[in-house]
């Protein structure tokens, strides 16, 4: 072979090698486009989910202010997630179904975000007249419950039930939270520290437990960039 052949293939390759070094990781970051969850309004909600007041509402969605009773007796409010990142659920204390792997799975995610002072949890009884604060307390000791972690909650039942067909869309049917009204979902919905809805998982199914935990990381990288 040519040494002057050799010599130029040579410097060629050096020369192609240092380009890529260098042209590649420049190229990435210009082409690269952060990942954001989408942030929820009433328009993006299957309609089936939404109030038919509000299904029109394509920006602006928040939680509504909100007024509840932990497993302590204390009163929670909206105050109380103030510039926080939390997961919501409804659920009642006698259930026998989805509920046990619902409360199986929040357990398990507060485990996994004990030391995260950014991430809280709030379910919802959507049998507040049975679920008094002493059952609370009850269920709240079986499941593991952190206090000030995770809160367990009752109320009025209208008002949870408005919480859940017009702020977390977290069910499907239809009604006025009178006495013969009652909801069941598995739904886990995560809500940002503007109040606003990021996603919606099955509380029964492990793969959307990991699914969320990476929605929550880029949750929390969204707000580490501000």
């Amino acid at each position: 072979m040519d040494l002057k052949f050799f010599k130029k293939s040579k410097s060629t390759l050096i020369f192609l090698v240092v380009f890529s070094a260098v042209s590649i990781p420049v190229f990435y970051h210009l082409v690269k486009v952060d990942k954001k969850l989408k942030i929820y309004n009433p328009k993006d909600v299957n309609p089936q989910l939404v109030d038919a007041d509000l299904r029109h509402i394509s920006k602006n969605h928040k939680v509504a202010d909100f007024e509840l009773i932990n497993q302590n007796g204390e009163i929670i409010t909206n105050k109380n997630y103030e510039n926080k990142i939390y997961i919501a659920d409804f659920f009642f204390s006698r259930c026998t179904n989805i509920c046990i792997m619902m409360a199986y799975n929040m357990s398990e995610l507060q485990e996994y975000y004990k030391n995260d002072d950014d991430i809280m949890f709030l379910s919802h009884s959507v049998t507040p007249v049975i679920d008094s604060v002493s059952v609370l307390r009850e269920y709240a000791n079986n499941k593991g419950v952190v206090d000030g972690k995770w809160n367990v909650t009752t109320g009025s039942k209208k008002h949870i039930y408005e919480l859940a067909r017009k702020s977390y869309f977290a069910v499907l049917d239809e009604g006025d939270g009178g006495e013969q009204d009652f909801i069941h979902t598995e739904q886990f919905i995560l809500v940002d520290k503007e109040r606003r809805l990021r996603g919606f998982y099955d509380g029964t199914e492990k793969k959307d437990m990991e699914k969320l935990k990476i929605d929550v990381a880029l949750l929390k990288r969204e707000y580490n960039k501000k």
